[in-house]
């Protein structure tokens, strides 16, 4: 097989929910992350083959996201574009289906992300009303139609925004790491200072321009808006926990990545191709990872499972990455996956990851994660910084709702 190079990445600036770029679609955002690509790697539109492009929050009028995007974005009408929906590791799923097509001989440039509106999520309505209209429906004369109306009460009339609990537990993915963190010993001051650093590390790479260089300015927004500059240790420890609100909680806003709006996209090449075009890559995908748990063994500890397994299988050790780049979807999170390598859980021990390797530019905490975005900006942040350090091999791992999880190293050689 070929080896497949991460040429490019761009993406738009990530912003929380409800605020400058709540008026627009996630096809908007993912059409402005592909048009940001296109132009920051300076490529022909027209030699993109495959749009591998995901997307969590749906909406059922646009069933098909990824061909709207292409649509709506300078890429011809020949471009075959595939929608992919899997929770937090959305945008690796895309990357690597990209991947598998060029790396087999299939294609030889595809575009792979993801795009996330939480401010546009579709509003759902109650049961009982929704059976009531779809009966009504079916009735031809107006009388007949409303008879079905009449069971409706005022209370079923109430919007309903997607949940975000998971439909297997009836947890929420902050209540699961409320469990998780206690199973592993894991302290709320522990867990305030991944933020605390996140934040700190975010905002040193925007002032020098390192994820600035990320990012193509939508609607005058020019940078992320979810960087706490003044924040501090003392601020983070006085917010109240949210998911466990007893005194044994310790999740709180601070130490928890936000519901974001925004999209990313990565260019991929075959490395033949790459040469042809004259462009040098970032990095190469080197190897990837996921897995499936039983929730109840934790529902975020998949990378627990997924980095040794992939790394074993590499003939590589964790001593061997020159960077880390862990999705911070809880501080929490964080800590208990990293302890389960240390100690070794389901999977033999690999060691401890030193604190300057690890999240150098800050994550999810501090950057925001659109869900299906996150693995597209990982990808993209660490072929970049690795490029930039001359480093050989970087770590991506993704925890993911539904109790799965994705791992990948990138190389440089």
């Amino acid at each position: 097989m070929t080896r497949v190079a991460v040429v490019a990445g761009c993406r738009t600036p990530f912003v929380k929910a409800q605020t400058s770029l709540r008026h627009r679609s996630a096809v908007e955002l993912g059409r402005h992350a592909v048009e940001g690509l296109l132009t920051k790697a300076g490529v022909d539109p027209g030699a993109v083959a495959e749009l591998h492009f995901g997307w969590v929050v749906t909406d059922p009028t646009v069933p098909h996201m990824a061909r709207e995007v292409a649509f709506s974005s300078s890429l011809p009408a020949s471009t075959r574009a595939i929608t992919y929906s899997d929770n937090c590791i959305t945008g690796t799923t895309a990357i690597i289906a990209a991947h598998d097509a060029i790396a087999l001989g299939r294609q030889e440039i595809a575009i792979a992300g993801g795009t996330e509106s939480m401010s546009n999520a579709a509003v759902l309505v109650s049961d009982r009303l929704s059976d009531a209209l779809r009966e009504s429906a079916r009735e031809k004369s107006a009388w007949a139609k409303l008879k079905h109306l009449r069971g409706v009460r005022l209370r079923d009339l109430a919007p309903q925004l997607p949940g975000v609990k998971e439909p297997s537990t009836g947890l929420s993915m902050g209540e699961h790491t409320e469990l998780m963190v206690k199973e592993w010993k894991i302290g709320r001051e522990a867990q305030d200072h991944v933020a605390l650093r996140s934040h700190q590390n975010a905002a040193a790479a925007t002032d020098d321009g390192r994820l600035v260089a990320e990012i193509h300015p939508f609607d005058d927004v020019n940078g992320d808006g979810l960087i706490r500059r003044d924040t501090s240790f003392e601020k983070l420890a006085k917010l109240k926990p949210v998911f466990d609100r007893s005194e044994q909680g310790t999740l709180t806003a601070g130490n928890s990545s936000p519901l974001t709006d925004g999209a990313s996209a990565v260019l991929l090449m075959s490395e033949e191709r790459a040469k042809a075009e004259g462009k040098t890559p970032l990095a190469f995908l080197k190897g990837f990872e996921n897995v499936a748990i039983d929730p109840a063994d934790g529902l975020l500890m998949g990378p627990g499972i997924a980095v040794p397994r992939l790394l074993r299988r590499l003939g590589l050790t964790l001593d061997d990455m020159d960077l880390v780049e862990m999705h911070e979807a809880f501080g929490g999170q964080v800590l208990c996956n990293l302890a389960a390598w240390e100690r070794g859980w389901k999977e033999d021990a690999i060691g401890t990851v030193p604190v300057e390797k690890l999240n150098v530019l800050g994550s999810s905490i501090a950057v925001g994660h659109p869900f299906a975005a996150t693995g597209g900006r990982i990808v993209t942040t660490l072929a970049r910084e690795l490029a930039r350090r001359d480093a050989r091999y970087g770590l991506v791992s993704i925890c993911a709702a539904g109790a799965q999880a994705c791992a990948m190293v990138l190389e440089r050689a």
